[in-house]
């Protein structure tokens, strides 16, 4: 799941390693992972250092589209909704990502809010 991350985004490398250090010989919890990608994210957005966001974007349009179902699902539970985690901001609001977001990823994110406000039924799959 990460390797095409990491392509697109080099500069998550170092966060990756200590990721996998930490979990070094236990099962890798891909969830926490994307936590920190969120984070990573959120700063590079913070410094505008977004020239890799196409390509970063892309890989998590490919998750949800080509991955297995739980990758798919980390990339939207994971990854778009800590995203739209206004606690994670400071500088920053979540819909400055959405100019990046591919067309699954951008559904996504519109049902996320929904559900966040209120709406129950907006993280159902429709597709």
């Amino acid at each position: 799941m990460f390797v095409p991350l990491l392509a697109a985004d080099p500069s998550f490398q170092p966060i990756w390693n200590r990721y996998i250090e930490e979990w070094e010989g236990q099962e890798l919890p891909q969830y926490l992972a994307l936590t920190d990608l969120a984070r990573h994210l959120i700063a590079k957005l913070a410094i505008e250092e977004t020239e890799s966001f196409d390509a970063i974007f892309g890989v998590v349009e490919r998750w949800q589209t080509e991955g297995e179902d739980y990758v798919a699902e980390a990339a939207v539970i994971g990854l778009l909704e800590d995203l739209q985690n206004k606690g994670l901001h400071v500088s920053t609001e979540p819909d400055d990502f959405v100019p990046w977001l591919r067309p699954r990823s951008a559904s996504w994110w519109e049902r996320l809010k929904d559900y966040w406000a209120g709406d129950p039924n907006a993280l159902r799959d429709a597709s």
